[in-house]
């Protein structure tokens, strides 16, 4: 999953990415409140992870501009202020969480994953998709029962093409969403059709039915024919 980490404590922000990289997410780094705002005004993210004290502004007013512009963004709010007032001001603007430093890093994980799992997919923690089957935190991809071994990138294409089912997604989407950051010095988006082709073949393999749908000159849409 793509997650966007609003934190300007170098230490604690480190720390944070290596353990959610560990997990498998991918993750980008914004340590102020101005490269915060530009980050989440132009790209979209599964969740935000954010502070409320930033150089040059306020963590709240991030998560306000975010559900202003209909972001569907799990946010959770991480603060050494144990407030109150600070905790009923991020959830009355829409956050979904609240974490007080110090925290563990796994109950962190765990409530990113909850937030999605919530948001994304009504709670649950296997994805049905006609004869597919999920377990996103296993990495566990079923057709018709007979288990699929999926590369990361596969897997998370897969869970990114479900989760956006029905809907016509192009290939700068889908390379921003599964590389972050690391796509922007890149020259084409060659490599995806690889990947897709991949997932596609092994999907197929196994009995499923072709949903991924090319939609010429865009991109592509996950949807039954």
């Amino acid at each position: 999953m793509k997650i966007l980490l609003i934190e300007d404590e170098a230490a604690l922000s480190d720390s944070i990415l290596t353990y959610l990289r560990e997990e498998g997410h991918t993750c980008e780094l914004a340590t102020d409140f101005r490269s915060a705002g530009l980050k989440a005004d132009i790209y979209d993210y599964d969740c935000v992870v954010v502070d409320i004290t930033l150089p040059g502004g306020s963590g709240l007013e991030i998560i306000s501009d975010l559900k202003k512009k209909g972001s569907e963004a799990g946010i959770i709010i991480i603060s050494a202020k144990n407030s109150l007032d600070d905790k009923i001001s991020g959830l009355d603007l829409g956050a979904d969480d609240y974490l007080t430093k110090p925290f563990h890093l796994s109950e962190l994980n765990s409530r990113i994953k909850s937030i999605i799992r919530r948001r994304t997919f009504k709670g649950s923690k296997e994805i049905t998709f006609q004869e597919i089957s999920i377990v996103p935190e296993e990495m566990i991809v079923n057709v018709h029962h007979k288990p699929v071994v999926l590369t990361k990138k596969e897997f998370d294409l897969l869970i990114y093409f479900i989760s956006n089912q029905n809907r016509v997604i192009t290939k700068e989407s889908i390379a921003e969403h599964l590389w972050g950051d690391d796509m922007d010095s890149a020259d084409s988006f060659d490599f995806i059709y690889s990947h897709i082709k991949n997932l596609r073949k092994k999907l197929l393999e196994k009995g499923s039915e072709d949903y991924i749908q090319t939609v010429y000159g865009i991109g592509y849409k996950f949807a039954k024919k």
